[in-house]
């Protein structure tokens, strides 16, 4: 077991995921492209594809994967899009992880249209 705290992708006001010996505390991810920091186009299919993508990279960073993911919170702008964010959000997961799922009034970034995010906790084998 590691010993000890340490951070991935450390920024001004957080960062990517935190990591407590063998725990992984991933911050919410937004559906922004890595490289130009802006919501992908699309709706909540291709956000929930980039949120993935990105947790998937966060935790390949931080000696996991996906398939040690424990718990997930799901954040909708609208749950409408429950069924849609569902049928992405599966097929990342060969055993699905604990989730709670919930309607929020907005997320951030300002002047745009996101609408979904989605933090995590996993471990490290």
């Amino acid at each position: 077991m590691s010993k000890g705290k340490s951070v991935i992708g450390q920024g001004k006001i957080l960062s990517k995921a935190v990591v407590y010996n063998d725990l992984i505390f991933v911050s919410g991810i937004g559906p922004h492209d890595p490289e130009t920091g802006k919501a992908v186009e699309g709706g909540i299919r291709e956000q929930t594809r980039r949120v993935m993508e990105t947790m998937k990279a966060i935790l390949e960073e931080a000696g996991s994967s996906l398939d040690n993911v424990l718990k997930c919170t799901v954040y909708l702008t609208d749950i409408n899009h429950y069924n849609e964010m569902n049928e992405v959000y599966s097929s990342y997961f060969k055993t699905p992880p604990a989730r709670t799922c919930v309607q929020v009034v907005k997320l951030p970034k300002p002047g745009e249209n996101v609408l979904v995010e989605i933090d995590a906790i996993a471990y490290k084998p």
